[in-house]
């Protein structure tokens, strides 16, 4: 069990820690892509957003097929709207999108932005390779993942003991054990759930033969009428803040996103959908619809997202929640977070232990081997040059000019090149000094990036200020990191060579 928790999380460990870090980065994509738009800074969601909406789709988007309105929260001061113009090809691609100020109705024009999406969807889907074959890749790492969890439970007997045992001081390979022992431990129920409600996720990719029929929904707007009517100005649609009110009540949670299929002819309908799942016992609700006359208010008809569901399935909704943290309230969300850092953390500390547990042993065998040597410089630029490239990623936001056409992808590009430069660097300089330099550097560009982000700061905007925050404490973290690497390694007495006992404690992170 030992050497297969080693292996399981060597031969994965770089790919799970980009896994981690940027999975937990995502549970805050929203708020990422907001603090990446500056322009969107200050603004605040309010009440009657949706109506200022259907005005400007009133005034704007006249002969639609389908009028969408995505309505801020919390999260998202923004009011999205979208359009299907008439004959529009089908799926997403049909819609034309803008946003809108919630307070007032005018057309924003925030800068285009990669945003939080380009580092949720790297988390599980890779880049630039087919989706089947990067979320092949990821299922298997993170089956790898789960053995590794599951091998260092069965091999750690001291557990519980473990959780409180924490030596930064002691010289070698101790304090690397003890930081992965407490990470691994003490959000142990987390990396369980994350690891395997991930499989899931992904259990349609891995598993295909289980699955009978196409997977995934359709557009929220419901199905397109085969044959329409001209738009008549005449038809009006009622007010959207009672309905939306009465559908809060009913649900108990926050309507996300309203549709008004067939605006301004007869037989239109609005319908309505919540944001998310009220809590985690209601996340197999999250299909649920109001679906109501658009000329009057009425109820047509109200569909039960759970409505035929097998256990199974709703089992596999709330598991996909879960995972998501779709239902979480803001508090849960950060203790998600912090879980996921400490995860972060354990995957990365185990791969410098295994460097530091064959230092001394390659010493006595005359010097390190090849292998070795591309391994502690594999995990220089896995680990401190992710950190760098993702520093990078949020820099190239602010230095790209506001329109530069293409400018998402120019975003991602610069996040794979400063990536692949720590690649060279960790190659070319000592292990030592790789690390010392990419942390330091990492931690400077970290440290200043919240200056960046003083208008939204000054105005108070929660989502800038959390983002700021987080800034600063992860170059505050990886500034002492490359603080203690820069001392001079102690110089310690001969190594003598392990018995028997001594040998089985290290491999089972006990004490001789």
């Amino acid at each position: 069990m030992a050497w297969l928790h080693e292996w399981a999380g060597l031969l994965t460990g770089w790919l799970l820690f980009a896994i981690f870090l940027t999975g937990t980065i995502a549970f805050f994509r929203d708020e990422v892509t907001h603090w990446m738009q500056p322009e969107l800074h200050g603004l605040r969601a309010e009440a009657g957003a949706a109506d200022r909406g259907l005005d400007w789709l009133r005034a704007n988007a006249q002969g639609a097929e389908t009028w969408m309105l995505s309505l801020p929260d919390e999260r998202s001061p923004v009011l999205g709207v979208a359009w299907r113009p008439e004959g529009a090809p089908e799926g997403r691609a049909g819609f034309r999108r803008t946003e809108l100020d919630p307070a007032t109705g005018a057309e924003l024009h925030p800068r285009e932005t990669a945003g939080g999406n380009f580092l949720y969807r790297f988390h599980f889907e890779l880049y630039g390779m087919p989706r089947d074959t990067a979320r092949w890749i990821v299922g298997v790492a993170t089956m790898f993942m789960f053995v590794a969890i599951i091998s260092g439970i069965v091999t750690h007997r001291r557990i519980f003991k473990d959780i409180f045992t924490f030596r930064p001081d002691k010289a070698g390979q101790r304090s690397w054990l003890d930081a992965h022992n407490a990470t691994a431990v003490l959000a142990l129920p987390f990396h369980v759930m994350i690891t395997y409600s991930g499989l899931v996720l992904l259990a349609g990719t891995l598993m295909p033969f289980l699955f009978d029929g196409p997977r995934g929904g359709g557009e929220r707007g419901g199905a397109r009428p085969q044959a329409v009517a001209p738009a008549s100005p005449t038809l009006p649609v009622v007010p959207l803040a009672p309905l939306i009110a009465a559908a809060e009540a009913r649900w108990g949670g926050p309507v996300g996103s309203v549709a008004v299929t067939r605006p301004g002819r007869p037989g239109a309908e609005i319908e309505l959908r919540p944001l998310h799942a009220a809590s985690l016992p209601t996340a197999g609700r999250t299909g649920d619809r109001l679906i109501l006359d658009a000329a009057d208010g009425r109820v047509i008809r109200a569909v039960d997202g759970a409505a035929g569901m097998s256990t199974v399935a709703e089992l596999n909704t709330v598991i996909n929640v879960l995972h998501r943290a779709r239902f979480a309230e803001p508090w849960l969300r950060w203790l998600f977070f912090v879980a996921g850092v400490a995860g972060t953390i354990m995957v990365a500390s185990g791969l410098v232990l295994w460097v530091v547990k064959r230092a001394a042993q390659h010493a006595r065998n005359g010097g390190p081997s090849i292998g070795f040597r591309i391994v502690e410089r594999l995990n220089v630029a896995g680990i401190a040059g992710l950190c760098l490239a993702t520093a990078g990623y949020f820099w190239a936001n602010r230095l790209l000019p506001a329109g530069l056409a293409g400018r998402a992808d120019w975003e991602i590009r610069i996040f794979f090149l400063v990536w692949a430069a720590t690649v060279l660097h960790a190659l070319a300089r000592p292990v030592r000094r790789g690390w010392v330099e990419q942390l330091g550097v990492a931690a400077l560009l970290l440290a200043v990036l919240p200056l960046t982000g003083l208008t939204g700061l000054l105005a108070g905007d929660a989502r800038v200020i959390g983002f700021a925050l987080v800034a600063l404490a992860t170059a505050a973290g990886l500034a002492q990191a490359a603080r203690r690497l820069s001392r001079p390694a102690p110089a310690g007495r001969p190594a003598s060579k392990p018995g028997p006992r001594r040998r089985a404690a290290l491999a089972t992170g006990e004490r001789a």
